[in-house]
C-alpha cells in the first residue's frame, strides 16, 4: 500500500489521484445524467475531484509532525462532508401535488450520490484509490442493480406498477 503523504513536486501521483477522482465522479454522474437527474456528469466530476483536492492539501503541507497533518486531514474531511451536505440539500425538493395532501420528496438519491462522490474523491485523494474504485463500482451497482431488483420484486408482488415506480426512486 502506497504512502498517503505526497510531496508538492510529485506530479505523477498528484495527476493520478485527481484524474482517478474525475473518472469515478464521471461514472456516477453519467448514471445520474442518463436518468435525467438534476445533477449530472460534470457536477459529480467536480465534486469528486474537489474533495480529492481538499484532502490532498494537508497531505502535501509540511507540518511539524505526522500527527499535525493527520489532525488537519481529519478536519478537512469533516469540512468537505459538511459542505457537500449543503450542496446535496439544494438538490432535494419537496413537492405537494394539488390532488394529494401528502408531500413528495425528490432528489434524495441524487443528494446521497453527490455526498458519496465526495467521499470517494476524498478516499482517492488520500491515496486509497482501490477503495475509491471499489466504492464507485458498488455505487453504480446500487444505483442500477438495486433499482432493477426493486422493480422486479414489486412487479411480482402484484402491486400497481405505476405506484411502485413513483416510490422506488425518490428523485
Amino acid at each position: 500500500m502506497g504512502s498517503m503523504f505526497i510531496t508538492a513536486d510529485d506530479w505523477q501521483h498528484i495527476a493520478f489521484r485527481l484524474t482517478l477522482a474525475l473518472i469515478v465522479g464521471c461514472m456516477i454522474g453519467l448514471n445520474r445524467q442518463q436518468g435525467g437527474r438534476p445533477a449530472g456528469m460534470r457536477t459529480f466530476m467536480l465534486v469528486s475531484m474537489g474533495a480529492a483536492l481538499f484532502v490532498m492539501i494537508p497531505l502535501q503541507a509540511e507540518g511539524d509532525s505526522p500527527y499535525a497533518a493527520t489532525n488537519a486531514l481529519s478536519r478537512t474531511i469533516q469540512g468537505v462532508a459538511t459542505g457537500v451536505g449543503f450542496l446535496g440539500a439544494g438538490l432535494i425538493l419537496q413537492e405537494s401535488p394539488r390532488k394529494s395532501t401528502v408531500p413528495k420528496v425528490r432528489g434524495l438519491t441524487t443528494a446521497a450520490c453527490v455526498w458519496t462522490a465526495a467521499g470517494l474523491g476524498a478516499a482517492i485523494g488520500c491515496g486509497l484509490w482501490q477503495m475509491g474504485l471499489l466504492g464507485g463500482v458498488l455505487t453504480l451497482i446500487t444505483l442500477s442493480g438495486v433499482k432493477r431488483l426493486n422493480r422486479s420484486f414489486f412487479s411480482q408482488g402484484g402491486h400497481n406498477k405505476k405506484e411502485n415506480t413513483a416510490n422506488e426512486d425518490d428523485d
